[in-house]
This record gives C-alpha cells, structure tokens and sequence, in this order.
C-alpha cells in the first residue's frame, strides 16, 4: 500500500473520530445552556452558578478539540500543498476515502446546527441575565434611596425630568395614592 492511500485512510477516520467528539461536546455544551436558560427563568441563583462553572469546563475541553482539529487542517494542508488555514471540508473529503465523505458531510452539517442553537440560546440567556440583572439593580437602588429609580441602560444618564425624589430612607413607598 503506498503512503498517500495509507495517509487518505488515516486522515479520513480521524476527521471522522474528531468530528464525532465535537458533536458530543456540542451537545453537551447545548444541555448545558439549556439547563441555565431554565435556572434563569426560575430564579435557582446557585444552579445558574453551577451551570456557568460547568460552560467554563465544557469551554476548556473544547479548546483541545480546536486544537485538533487546527492539527487535522494542517494535516490535510500539507498533503495539498496549502496552508491549513485554508482547507475547507470539501477540500478535506478529497483526501479520504469515498465511503467517508457522506458521513463527514453530515457529521458537519449536524455540528453546524448544534453550534447555531447553542450560539441562539445562549444569546437568549444573557438577554435573560440582563433583565434579571437590571431589575435587580433598580430594586436595589430603590432600596437605597438613590434620586434615579428609572430602568436605564448602564452608563446613559438620566435627564432632569426623568429624576424622581426619593424618600427618605425610613420610607420605603411603592405607590403613594390619595383619593
């Protein structure tokens, strides 16, 4: 067997095994945010907490997997004669053998949803996190006693017609109704 189809062969199950281990990470890393997105909702402070430390391990391992996967791209660039940099998985599946370009072009495929919805509900999260975040501040703030009680965004200044008076800290009013 000569070293070109004994490297095809190689390159093809290894992309093929890195492709499986993305996926697993992925989806795991999607459990994840799915879990915070339904502690946010609920409030659980020290569950959203534990599911942040559990992105901060998933993140690391995944960093290995782009480490692999940067050595697979230098792989398949060096017997193309390209940097890795510039290899796409089309470019890849020309290297390996035919039986394994479908899979590869789905296993792909499959990352690439994962990674979207991952990307989707995390986005969802952190508008969640602010939310939280911005009323807490104002309830904060209102506790306080500070003059701006108004929901803002961090660093916009409020207006003088905006200002409320706040009272005095003793007092602590919500709705203060005559009739």
């Amino acid at each position: 067997m000569s070293t070109a189809v004994a490297a095809r062969g190689t390159l093809g199950a290894d992309v093929l095994a890195h492709l499986d281990a993305q996926i697993a990470s992925a989806r795991r890393l999607l459990d994840i945010v799915l879990r915070q997105g339904a502690a946010i909702r609920s409030q659980q402070v020290d569950e959203v907490v534990a599911r942040v430390q559990d992105l901060q391990r998933e993140m690391q391992h995944r960093a290995g997997l782009e480490q692999q996967r940067t050595q697979l791209l230098d792989r398949a660039g060096a017997q193309l004669g390209v940097p890795g940099h510039a290899i796409t998985l089309e470019a890849m599946i020309s290297l390996m053998a035919p039986e394994e370009a479908e899979p590869a072009r789905t296993r792909s495929a499959e990352l690439r949803g994962l990674l979207s919805e991952i990307q989707r509900e995390h986005t969802v999260n952190r508008a969640l996190m602010r939310q939280e975040l911005a009323f807490l501040d104002h309830l904060t703030r209102m506790m306080s006693g500070e003059d701006d009680l108004g929901y803002r965004r961090p660093g916009e200044d409020a207006g003088p017609s905006l200002r409320v008076a706040a009272p005095s800290p003793a007092t602590h009013r919500v709705l203060d109704l005559e009739a």
